[in-house]
């Protein structure tokens, strides 16, 4: 039996850093002030490992943290900096005269000075983007060297920050935050983006179809008017239906798309930006005498006839209902929108101005919304240009080499079903609210990665277990508003921009879980521009055989989607009191249940109550629940081991892929590493060194604290 009892020399591991605790104390003791020390890695009040650094002082004057923490970092990197300092009198000892380390007392669980003082926000600038970070990551504090990525952001997430900093006054784009994810990096190049102009009055006119709009009209769909998007809010403080109605239309009056309107034209369908016209579509039913059941009934039935009432042709694009309870009891917001006006990242754009002009007219305040950006017409038109482009041209030869080696088919168990909205069911699977915290913080660290890569690997081992195939294709949709044009900017632009686009997911001669994590996270950055030409050549090229060849890429069997973290979505834009949730009732079909499925599993979700939620959507008519349910909880299995792996193995090396970004090549890249290499080296050597007249001094110490106790 071989029993541990830990380290002679007192290293830990930190963050992914293997430290030398020896080192940090070498340094802290050099301080004039500090007669003693002793540096230790514990766990803070959320679990996560820190360094903490107790302090006895040799004089009167005791020296401030901020001045401890300057001293140790004008010597040592960043993560080798205590995130807190405790002052003792003495350090407790064992009976034989050693530093008695698990007699150190916990740190209070007060803020520290450190943390305020040496990583957080130096100038306003940095103050507001903090501020931001933190509203929009729902943390309590964001460090100005915190990676956006490892926090949990996503690109969906980064949308709301540019926009929320744009509101700012800080002139910001997508791009530029990607280059420089952390608040530090980000407040150096705020204000240096390109100046945009978006028209802030009624924008009205013909509109070309984008690529998805074009997929849509291209499925087979009985019934058009009916192929919504919705949300059912639960109202803790009683609403008035009047300021409702001039809500409702305030925003429709600000947000164009809501009053885009589809006609059939000799050529095809049309869409066309209509003027302000006929009534506000809002509704009020008062169910204060009608008892829970009552109400529960009547909101199911008047919602699902409210999804129905929606006309692409003549309009309204958008209805909301009020049921309103009664003093004692929570009502209920209805938003129904149809799809061809709205995606994930315009409901928060709505919901926020929904609470902000209902404030403003109950305070008996002008309606006054953030600025508009770049209008739907004017991204339609830039899009119906740069299509025809060569840039985009070029992309066809990795779009057309997904026909080369197909992959093996999704099983179905029962084969010549119909598959129709009718017939379709779900599967929900999703992970604890620990599992949940591990996803988004301790995985985009450990993988330099992104948590949609994470979960599309899982996806390729699930599916691939299930086909018995390494490879698996999957459409993937992506938010769509590509930083494309210096002259563009979408954050608070309302429409529908979703690309929908297939990946080759791989994993042939990927081993074990590091690997595969890799091999995804490679397959998904060779994407050229995150899949938006896709759309472009096939629906938009004016070329009838660059059109062809697109239609001859294979069609994905399954299609996935995640949305990000929708916590601030249910709660009204991110609203501090509570006073909206999501409700419990259904709020009715939002598609013609006889429309056709385009694909044969949808898998979507994101984060919501603090845990990752994946619906796994499927017809009855094609496969069995238990098969669909075994696929959904390997899935689930597969992102468990990831996470495991993450938290247990070192920080894996840079490859090719984490510098795409930066439009870096294969070259760039070699050249960069042969570098890395060569001074690693030098550092090494140097390193040795430096550890020998450590161990030097550490003896030469031990023999002098030897002779003074004698």
């Amino acid at each position: 039996n071989i029993e541990y009892v830990g380290r002679t020399d007192h290293q830990v591991k930190v963050r992914g850093y293997r430290i030398e605790l020896g080192e940090i104390e070498a340094v802290l003791a050099q301080h004039p002030a500090v007669a003693e020390n002793v540096v230790v890695a514990r766990e803070d009040q959320a679990g996560r490992e820190q360094l903490v650094a107790y302090v006895v002082t040799g004089t009167r004057e005791q020296p401030g943290v901020l001045e401890l923490s300057n001293h140790l970092a004008a010597s040592l990197p960043d993560y080798m900096v205590p995130a807190q300092v405790v002052f003792l009198d003495a350090l407790p000892l064992t009976p034989n005269g050693k530093v008695d380390r698990a007699a150190l007392p916990a740190p209070s669980g007060e803020r520290p000075e450190l943390e305020s003082e040496f990583v957080a926000a130096r100038d306003e600038v940095e103050q507001q983007l903090a501020r931001i970070w933190a509203d929009v990551l729902g943390l309590e504090k964001v460090g100005v060297h915190d990676n956006f990525f490892e926090l949990g952001g996503d690109s969906i997430l980064s949308i709301q920050v540019i926009a929320r900093a744009n509101q700012a006054g800080l002139r910001l784009s997508p791009r530029q935050l990607f280059q420089h994810p952390t608040v530090a990096g980000l407040a150096s190049v705020a204000g240096r983006g390109p100046a945009v102009q978006a028209e802030q009055g009624l924008v009205e006119g013909p509109v070309p179809l984008t690529p998805i709009q074009r997929w849509f009209f291209e499925q087979e769909i009985p019934n058009r008017h009916h192929w919504n998007q919705s949300l059912l809010l639960e109202v803790t403080e009683p609403l008035d239906p009047v300021l409702i109605r001039r809500t409702v239309a305030a925003l429709v009056q600000h947000h164009d798309a809501l009053r885009l309107r589809f006609r059939q034209g000799p050529v095809g369908w049309e869409q066309v930006n209509a003027g302000v016209e006929g009534e506000t579509p809002f509704v009020y039913y008062d169910l204060a005498r009608h008892d829970d059941d009552e109400m529960r009934a009547f909101i199911e039935i008047k919602s699902a006839e409210l999804q129905e009432s929606l006309d692409i042709e003549e309009g309204p694009l958008l209805r909301v209902a009020y049921f309103d309870a009664g003093p004692e009891r929570s009502g209920r917001l209805l938003f129904v929108v149809h799809h061809l006006a709205v995606d994930g990242v315009s409901w928060r754009v709505l919901l926020e101005d929904f609470q902000t002009a209902y404030a403003q007219i109950s305070a008996g305040q002008p309606v006054q919304l953030p600025p508009k950006t770049t209008s739907f017409k004017y991204w339609a038109q830039r899009l119906e240009n740069y299509a025809q482009s060569a840039e985009v041209r070029e992309e066809l030869a990795y779009w057309h080499a997904l026909a080369e080696r197909p992959a093996r088919p999704l099983p179905v168990d029962f084969p010549g079903g119909e598959n129709t909205e009718a017939s379709a069911q779900s599967v929900n699977v999703e992970l604890t609210e620990a599992e949940t915290e591990a996803l988004l913080r301790d995985v985009p660290a450990a993988y330099r990665t992104e948590i949609n890569d994470v979960l599309l690997a899982a996806l390729a081992l699930a599916v691939g277990e299930w086909t018995g195939d390494t490879r698996v294709l999957v459409d993937l949709e992506g938010h769509g508003r590509a930083d494309l044009f210096e002259d563009v900017y979408l954050s608070r632009t309302v429409g529908w921009f979703t690309t929908v686009y297939p990946v080759m997911l791989d994993l042939a001669g990927a081993q074990g879980i590091g690997e595969q994590v890799k091999a995804v996270k490679e397959q998904l950055r060779a994407v050229p521009r995150r899949g938006i030409g896709y759309g472009l050549l096939r629906y938009l090229s004016e070329d009838p055989q660059v059109q062809a060849r697109m239609r001859a890429v294979p069609q994905a069997g399954i299609a996935f989607n995640y949305l990000g973290q929708f916590d601030q979505l249910a709660a009204m834009g991110g609203s501090a009191d509570g006073a909206f949730g999501i409700a419990p009732e259904q709020r009715g079909p939002e598609r013609d249940p006889g429309s056709l499925r385009y694909h044969l599993l949808e898998v979507n979700g994101g984060i919501m109550g603090g845990r990752l939620q994946m619906a796994w959507a499927y017809s009855a008519n094609l496969h069995r629940r238990e098969t669909v349910e075994r696929v959904a909880n390997a899935f689930v299995e597969a992102l468990r081991r990831i996470i495991r792996h993450a938290q247990e193995s070192d920080t894996p090396a840079f490859t090719a892929s984490d510098f795409a970004d930066f439009g870096w090549d294969a070259g760039d890249f070699a050249e960069i590493l042969a570098e890395l290499k060569d001074s690693m080296k030098e550092m090494a050597d140097d390193l040795a060194e430096v550890r020998s007249d450590f161990a030097e001094m550490r003896s030469d110490f031990a023999e002098m604290r030897s002779d003074f106790a004698e």
